[in-house]
């Protein structure tokens, strides 16, 4: 019984170690992608709660802490607006605002 034990727990680590070194194809970790989803996600709420961008289409997206604003805004407060909301969220490394002011 004592070999199965210790063949069973080398196993497990086996397994443990294989999980953990996952890595998705871009090379991110499932950690790395859960928080660039809930930061994308978080983004969104902000942005939808604001009374100057809740009713303008923006799109975020997310990888690797890098931020992405895409969309039109009516002004440049707007835009600036979008990038800070963005900036302030924890685990942003960069905003890339890509907004462009409607004509």
């Amino acid at each position: 019984m004592g070999k199965r034990r210790i063949f069973q727990a080398i196993m497990m680590l086996i397994l443990i170690q294989l999980f953990c070194s996952c890595v998705t194809p871009a090379g991110r970790t499932p950690g790395e992608v859960i928080d660039d989803t809930n930061i994308t996600a978080t983004i969104k709420k902000k942005l939808f709660e604001d009374p100057y961008l809740s009713g303008l289409a923006i799109s975020v997206t997310t990888f690797k802490g890098e931020v992405t604003l895409m969309g039109a805004v009516d002004n440049q407060f707007e835009k600036n607006r979008a990038e800070a909301i963005a900036s302030s969220i924890m685990g942003v490394k960069k905003v890339n605002n890509l907004l462009e002011i409607k004509k």
